[in-house]
Order: structure tokens, then C-alpha cells, then sequence
């Protein structure tokens, strides 16, 4: 290893050790670190997307729509799957190791200046100021930027954003948010700014008012992604869903879209409304050939994501019941009555009963698998939990339980299903390319 690439692992390696800090929510600490390095989140125009479930693919859906109308465009997500630099894109690349070493140099002295009085950069606050930077250095002219925890107190509400998006809500991190529905909207609707519109995707009713309210009362104009977008299904296979898309006076499509799964067609509307809200303040000229091809060019890994097709194997991130309940319905509509297998792993912070009840009697055998984390729930815990599913366990390592589960699929004209966790995700997807997921 050059120095170079030594320089950039002790860096990252420092950098995951800030997690030993934990969540900090508060805004004071990163304006105090992006002011230190010149404020880069002023370079650029900014769209900020908040939720419980979906918002990544909707940042995803919205980076590939307006790199397709000609855009240069910065993409800011979180976790990521298998390397670091995942986290930060630029018209669709991830940062370039030497990019992120150089960016690590430049933040250094802010950071040493922030701890020498008493205040510690966390994880994700260092890591937002970095793609900030970063999308400064590269020009971006719009930056997706996806909020790590909740809204208001997120590190990324520091941005003045053209668009604010909210994506559905559920119960999520209640220790942190609050425990309702109405409580946690109300941490997500902090993102929408003073007169800068807020798009609002499909959610429950008591979420969808708390947004409503906090747009009037901030002066902010609310658009409602389910009467402002039409989404229609015409097909579904493994390859994708076949879909058209209408707001009033424009059509659009059809379109192939590889996202799978009728919850996908929300995060479609949701990502349509926030271009269109763009184009309507004069920043975006949104023509049908741009948005098939963005439609069509979106990537999100690990969400309903076809890693085979004999037999079937469909990797999923979901990791709460509510993403559990989309994952069911989609695995319905997918494999109809196919005999399926689950490769489960999931956190201890994560609601691991309701996640099985979610999947209930769709389940035939399990593999319960560890992760490598040390929030990872035991094989045993796992076991046990399904086992009061009524579903047959069998116990194996990932890389062996994916192979038994494949051959067990196969002999029984199944399917498998991979989900419980993006760390989970992660691993599998790195066993396919040989090597291994960094800390998430």
C-alpha cells in the first residue's frame, strides 16, 4: 500500500472511530465546522430529501433525472454498502480514493480546532462537511442531500435547500425522534425552510397533516406527490416494472424502471413531484426524453434487488416492520406461491419480531446468519424468533447459508430472500465481488 492509500486507511479508520461519540443531534457543531473550511454548502443549489422509508431511492430516482436533463449533479447518502466512498457521487462516481485522502487533509485543522475547545466532531457531522467540500472542489450545480437521522437536528439541516422532499413516515430511532407518528413528522418536517417548497410523498394521515402545517406555517409552498404525480403500473417482471407517469398537462413514459415493487411507483411520484417543483422555480426545464432516461438509468442497490433468476434471489435492505410489510408484498407479487427462503441478520436496535410478523407465513425455511457488528442480534436470538414463526431453521455461516438456501430453492422450485439489515446487504454484496463490506 502506497503512502498514500495508508494515509487515507488511518484517516477513515479515524474517522469510524468517532462513532465512539455517538448521534449528536444539533446544528451549532457543523456550522462551526463548515464555516471553518469557508462554507462550501453555499456553492451549490441544494435539494434535501428527509423520511423513514424511501428516501434514498428517491434521492436516487432525482440525481438520475437531472443528470439526464444535463446536470451536474452531487448525490449525498447514507449508509453505504461496501466502501466508504459510496457515500459521496458526483454524476454518478464515487468520491476517488485520492479525492478523499486530499478532502480528509483539508478538514483536518477545522476539526483539531473544534476539539481543542471541547467539541468533538461525530461521524456523520465530519463526514457531511466532507461531501460539502467536496461537491465545491467538483462543481456540482445541484447536490441530492439525504438526512442521516430525522430533520430538524439532522447535521445536513444545515443547507438552505431550492426543495425540501419528505418521504413516508413510520415509527424509526422513537428513543430519539419521539414515539408517534405525529412526533416523528414533526422532527422530518424540520427540514422544510421559510418560502422554499415542500414536497410530501404518499404517508400516513397524521404525518401528512403535521407536514401540511408546518409548510403554512413556514410560508412554504405544499405539494402533495400523490394528486400532483400519477404513476400507473403496465408490467412487472424480475427485469423491472414497465410504468407511465403523468402530471397535469405533461405525459411521461412508458419507461423501464429497474426499482422493483409497487411502493417504488410512490418514490416515482415523489422524485417526479420534487423535479417538477424544481423546474417550476425556474432552475429545471424538465423534458419527457430526460425524465424516461432518467427513469430508466436509476441504480439503487440492495432495495428488491434481482441478484439471480435460477433460482431467484432478491436482496433487500429492509430492516423495520413497515419496510418488512413493502418487502412481503413485493415478494407476493414476485414469486406468487413459490416456497421461499430467508437469509436473515438483523441489529439489536431493530425491531426483529415485528420484522418476522411482517413476513409471517411467506417464509418456509430460514437461515438466521451474524453480521459483522458488534450491534449484530446473536444466531441464537434469531433462531428462536423464528422458530416461533413456525419456520424451519438451519444454521450455517453467510456464505454457506446463501449457497444452502440457493440449492434449496432450487430443489424445491423456490425462491430466497436476503433482508433484516444494510449491513447484511453489504456483506453479500462484497462476497460477490470478492472482498469485504467496510463498517457501515
Amino acid at each position: 500500500m502506497g503512502a498514500a492509500m495508508s494515509n487515507l486507511s488511518d484517516s477513515l479508520n479515524k474517522l469510524y472511530a468517532l462513532r465512539t461519540f455517538g448521534i449528536k443531534p444539533g446544528l451549532e457543531p457543523v456550522r462551526e465546522l463548515l464555516d471553518g473550511i469557508g462554507n462550501p454548502q453555499l456553492a451549490f443549489v441544494a435539494v434535501h430529501v428527509a423520511g423513514t422509508n424511501g428516501k434514498g431511492s428517491v434521492c436516487a430516482l432525482l440525481d438520475s433525472i437531472l443528470r439526464s436533463a444535463g446536470f451536474r449533479v452531487g448525490l449525498y447518502t447514507s449508509p453505504h454498502l461496501i466502501r466508504f466512498n459510496e457515500r459521496i457521487r458526483v454524476n454518478g462516481r464515487a468520491v476517488a480514493d485520492d479525492d478523499l485522502a486530499a478532502l480528509f487533509e483539508a478538514l483536518d485543522p477545522a476539526a483539531s480546532r473544534m476539539a481543542a475547545r471541547g467539541r468533538q466532531a461525530t461521524f456523520f457531522e465530519f463526514t457531511t462537511a466532507l461531501a460539502f467540500e467536496y461537491f465545491r472542489r467538483q462543481r456540482v450545480q445541484f447536490a441530492i442531500v439525504e438526512t442521516g437521522l430525522g430533520g430538524r437536528l439532522d447535521a445536513t439541516n444545515i443547507v438552505l435547500p431550492l426543495v425540501s422532499v419528505i418521504t413516508r413516515i413510520g415509527l424509526e430511532h422513537t428513543a430519539i425522534l419521539g414515539d408517534t407518528i405525529e412526533a416523528i413528522a414533526g422532527e422530518k418536517a424540520g427540514i422544510i425552510k421559510e418560502g422554499r417548497p415542500v414536497v410530501c410523498g404518499a404517508t400516513p394521515d397524521e404525518a401528512l397533516a403535521v407536514v401540511r402545517r408546518t409548510a403554512a406555517e413556514r410560508h412554504s409552498n405544499f405539494v402533495n406527490a400523490a394528486e400532483a404525480v400519477t404513476v400507473r403500473r403496465v408490467s412487472q417482471s424480475l427485469a423491472g416494472q414497465k410504468i407511465s407517469v403523468s402530471t397535469e398537462g405533461t405525459a411521461y413514459g412508458p419507461a423501464m424502471v429497474r426499482l422493483l415493487g409497487r411502493h417504488q411507483l410512490e418514490n416515482v411520484a415523489t422524485a417526479m413531484a420534487a423535479a417538477e417543483a424544481i423546474a417550476e422555480v425556474g432552475r429545471l426545464t424538465l423534458t419527457p426524453e430526460a425524465v424516461v432516461s432518467g427513469l430508466e438509468a436509476t441504480r439503487w442497490p440492495a432495495r428488491l434487488d434481482v441478484l439471480d433468476e435460477d433460482p431467484p434471489v432478491l436482496l433487500d435492505g429492509a430492516h423495520n416492520p413497515d419496510a418488512a410489510r413493502v418487502l412481503a408484498a413485493a415478494v407476493k407479487e414476485l414469486f406468487k406461491k413459490k416456497p421461499l427462503a430467508l437469509v436473515w441478520g438483523m441489529c439489536t436496535d431493530k425491531d426483529a419480531i415485528g420484522f418476522s410478523g411482517a413476513l409471517g407465513g411467506l417464509v418456509r425455511v430460514c437461515w438466521p446468519v451474524v453480521l459483522t457488528t458488534d450491534r449484530t442480534r446473536s444466531q441464537a436470538e434469531l433462531a428462536r424468533i423464528a422458530e416461533s414463526r413456525n419456520w424451519e431453521v438451519r444454521l450455517a455461516g453467510l456464505a454457506d447459508a446463501l449457497a444452502e438456501a440457493k440449492a434449496w430453492a432450487r430443489d424445491q422450485s423456490g425462491a430466497v430472500c436476503i433482508a433484516g439489515s444494510l449491513y447484511l446487504a453489504g456483506e453479500v454484496l462484497a462476497l460477490g465481488e470478492g472482498t469485504r463490506a467496510a463498517p457501515i
